[in-house]
């Protein structure tokens, strides 16, 4: 028997999820094919599918070209994004990569290129797949840092996207009340493949690290 924690999305939950985005044109996700991103992928389009007047979603693949596989893993994802009906880019970030703060620079580049394609898009909001544990992650690291109360604070639902200069773009994390175990059974549930990023269990990152005491 699966508890709340562990049981899929439904898709009256979902239509609650995106609610109040439905009036918006156009939609960019950042999808990066791993388990989240991929739940939020599957999930928008449930949800695009239940509504008479349907947003245009875009999903977009950020290819660091940190490892030989991501080229496929991008692929992948455009797949899926076909199967489901949606639009698909791919795009990468390209020149010299640092060889210390490499993961807040990729994150940095993330952004940016996400900003590049909602703006070219016509997009004013990005989704991400920001999870409840990702919010419990955030905060501890945040606490281990000896940030403040104000640094203490958790994610928003809705913020402004991160480099995105004129703050144009909003950020947008509907999932962000939503365990990983329950995405991951959405996808179980659905037949839904997805891949998982190594370096997520890579001790050289404070996050993984976390991850592995947690």
């Amino acid at each position: 028997m699966r508890t709340v924690d562990s049981a899929p999305v439904s898709a009256s939950e979902a239509k609650s999820l995106f609610s109040g985005l439905e009036c918006l044109p156009v939609l960019v996700l950042a999808v990066s094919g791993g388990p989240d991103s991929t739940a939020l992928m599957a999930l928008a389009a449930r949800w695009r599918q239940s509504l008479k007047s349907k947003p245009k979603l875009i999903a977009v693949t950020i290819d660091h070209g940190l490892r030989k596989e991501s080229k496929h893993e991008a692929a992948a994802v455009a797949k899926l994004a076909r199967k489901l009906g949606l639009a698909h880019r791919t795009l990468r970030w390209r020149g010299a990569k640092p060889k210390t703060g490499l993961q807040e620079a990729a994150r940095n580049a993330r952004y940016r290129l996400l900003g590049d394609a909602a703006r070219a898009a016509g997009a004013a909001h990005v989704l991400t797949a920001h999870t409840l544990d990702d919010q419990a992650e955030t905060v501890l690291i945040r606490m281990c840092r000896g940030s403040g109360m104000a640094g203490l604070a958790a994610m928003n639902r809705f913020a402004v996207l991160p480099g995105s200069g004129d703050g144009q773009v909003r950020l947008v994390r509907p999932l962000i009340e939503i365990p990983k175990a329950r995405l991951v059974a959405t996808l179980h549930a659905a037949s839904i493949p997805f891949v998982e990023d190594p370096s997520n269990r890579d001790p050289r990152f404070a996050r993984a690290r976390l991850r592995g005491l947690m």
